[in-house]
């Protein structure tokens, strides 16, 4: 679900502490060597999420910010920010030609370029904690 947080937006807080936890702390953040990525260039995305991209030829930008359950994914659009709430369980991530991040039938692609390589190590940092959260939810033992 994406909601607009241009301006503060009580309820939209509140549904991403719901959903996603509460932002890291100060303390945290400095422990785990960042929180949040640098800005990435935005490819394409799902026809769904085309209202909340530039129409004219202006370039498209997109952070992450990590949470205890989960991502939100920032959507710059001219003065307007978007930012789109994503579950550990629901999150997918692809790395084909750029970086994808596929959720609730949508997705956002990054463009590969120094933007992206500058955030490697960040996304490998969300894929290490999906895969530790998804490690809560394991139903079967495995039997060697």
């Amino acid at each position: 679900m994406i909601y607009n947080t241009t301006h503060t937006n009580k309820e939209a807080k509140a549904m991403f502490n719901d959903l996603l936890g509460k932002p890291f702390s100060f303390l945290q953040s400095i422990k785990m060597k960042g929180t949040g990525s640098k800005r990435m260039m935005i490819d394409e995305v799902s026809p769904s999420f085309l209202k909340y991209m530039n129409s004219v030829a202006d370039i498209n930008y997109g952070n992450i910010e990590l949470r205890e359950k989960g991502i939100l994914l920032h959507i710059n659009k001219g003065l307007q920010n978007f930012s789109w709430a994503i579950p550990f369980y629901q999150l997918h991530t692809y790395k084909t030609s750029g970086f994808s991040i596929h959720a609730q039938g949508n997705f956002v692609r990054f463009k590969n370029n120094k933007l992206l390589k500058e955030n490697k190590k960040f996304l490998d940092k969300i894929i290490n904690l999906k895969i530790e959260n998804d490690k809560e939810y394991d139903f079967y033992d495995v039997i060697n």
